[in-house]
């Protein structure tokens, strides 16, 4: 019975969803061409908080804040565990400064979520051209940066079971070194209630935990996402403990 009633509440909030995404859309592809910049980032943000909230009032997903005391007034390279569609969605309204996600190009041939996305001060890449793809990251990076936005890249790049751990890749500690700006790492335990692959949403809590920013001055790459990998899943271990039992807690870097 309770796995039937997830099931409904699910398929209730893919249609608020499928509903509400296609004329927000189409206001964020009329409004794009009178304004850019950060009027439409936080217009589209205005979405994205709607469906959160959309998954917590249909199908109980809640959520809390730890580490805020964190998050830095200036621009960072934001490194966040990757367990869900959850914390995709979530981010732009849980931190304080508009977001430029790095993301695979094809997203933006979704109809409607990416015609709008295409609006944004995102940055797109082609992963099948590595070097064209990371000189973009570089040059968009250093922009967007400029303009006071904070870069986001899933250094597991993508979707992680619960209680497991992806390749952590050196890509956002590069960025950071080569900007010289912080990296803040970031723990989630969004797959509690929507896993990787699934449409059926649980309900419960999902944890953010905040970690402190780790500068990038005179650090190697690896070296630094040791670090950030050290933290993010010593935390996972402490958020989800359930989720990790019978596994090592990895030794916090240095």
């Amino acid at each position: 019975m309770q796995t039937l009633l997830c099931a409904v509440r699910s398929f209730l909030f893919v249609l608020f969803m499928t509903v509400t995404v296609i004329p927000w859309a189409l206001a964020v592809m009329v409004y794009s061409i009178f304004a850019r910049g950060d009027k439409v980032y936080w217009m589209c943000a205005g979405w994205l908080t709607t469906a959160i909230w959309g998954a917590k009032i249909i199908c109980g997903v809640r959520w809390r804040m730890h580490g805020t005391q964190n998050l830095p007034d200036t621009p960072v390279v934001l490194l966040p565990k990757h367990q869900s569609t959850w914390e995709t969605f979530a981010f732009p309204g849980l931190m304080p400064h508009p977001l430029a996600y790095v993301f695979k190009r094809e997203l933006l041939y979704i109809p409607f979520f990416g015609w709008a996305m295409s609006r944004m001060d995102m940055i797109h890449i082609d992963r099948s051209k590595r070097t064209e793809a990371w000189n973009r990251v570089a040059e968009q990076g250093r922009k967007f940066m400029a303009m006071g936005h904070w870069v986001i890249m899933f250094p597991e790049g993508t979707r992680i079971a619960r209680g497991q751990k992806g390749n952590y890749k050196s890509g956002g500690t590069r960025l950071a070194i080569q900007t010289q700006r912080p990296v803040l790492p970031v723990a989630v335990t969004s797959a509690r209630c929507w896993p990787r692959k699934s449409f059926i949403l649980r309900p419960g809590e999902i944890d953010v935990s905040i970690g402190p920013a780790i500068p990038s001055t005179g650090r190697e790459a690896d070296e630094l996402m040791r670090e950030v990998e050290a933290w993010i899943e010593t935390e996972m271990r402490r958020l989800d403990p359930e989720a990790y039992a019978g596994t090592a807690t990895p030794a916090r870097g240095a």
